[in-house]
């Protein structure tokens, strides 16, 4: 995969992430998320104004909880790409497997379609959290393994992404993209966690929107991968930024 290729799957992997984070099976979710790695009440999270020390803590848990996530996607991707390299001479029928699996998934989360194994929830839970920051990884490492009909087949599209790439570091560095996209609005809603229910009332009502752009956001990665159409597609970004 050239350069040119290589950039644009790592921008889709990005946005993968964004739109994992903005699904209704997160979003919603991301003040429990952070209420209980870092074991200060909602209420105190809330706050008009957080005290240094509740704004310090919710950093340094936040970004333990996104190492955690971010050290089992990478490593998911490197099982994956070295997988698929073990078969490297299936790599085209891959890839066309792959691509017709992404549009599928895309097709279910718009609502096109309704495949009833991907509509149950399937995660790893963890009753009661460790103690201290090691507890937060932990809750990282162990929300990357979780299964949810939203941000399921969006990393399983990015790892199918991955398996399809010659070397283990470059599906490694697609999952390290799609972690970016889902961890950085995670940290900066931790350090605004005190206004988030005012923004997440303004972006409630769109939710289904999102779903639609996201579905349609894999249809369109699916059909790239399956008419290995990612190198026109750099080519054409190129010709278009190289323009005086």
């Amino acid at each position: 995969m050239n350069s040119g290729t290589e950039s644009v799957s790592i921008i889709a992997a990005f946005i993968a992430g964004l739109l994992s984070f903005l699904s209704p099976c997160v979003l919603p979710l991301i003040p429990s998320y952070i209420s209980y790695i870092t074991g200060i009440t909602f209420g105190e999270l809330t706050q008009e104004v957080l005290p240094k020390r509740i704004r310090l803590l919710t950093a340094v848990h936040s970004l333990l909880f996104i190492l955690g996530f971010t050290m089992i996607f990478v490593l998911l991707g490197l099982s994956l790409t070295f997988a698929g390299g073990l078969i490297s001479q299936h790599r085209q029928i891959i890839s066309k497997i792959g691509g017709i699996i992404i549009v599928i998934f895309g097709l279910n989360i718009t609502g096109v379609i309704k495949l009833g194994f991907l509509q149950n929830e399937k995660k790893v839970e963890i009753k009661s959290k460790p103690a201290g920051y090691f507890g937060s990884f932990l809750i990282g490492s162990t929300f990357a393994l979780g299964w949810t009909p939203c941000v399921g087949p969006l990393l399983a599209s990015i790892l199918l992404l991955g398996s399809t790439e010659k070397e283990i570091m470059k599906g490694a560095a697609l999952l390290f993209s799609y972690s970016l996209g889902l961890a950085l609005p995670f940290f900066v809603t931790s350090l605004l966690i005190n206004n988030f229910l005012v923004y997440f009332k303004a972006i409630k009502k769109y939710l289904r929107v999102i779903s639609v752009i996201t579905g349609i956001f894999l249809i369109a990665v699916g059909i790239m991968i399956f008419t290995n159409s990612f190198g026109a597609l750099a080519g054409y970004a190129g010709r278009l930024f190289s323009r005086p």
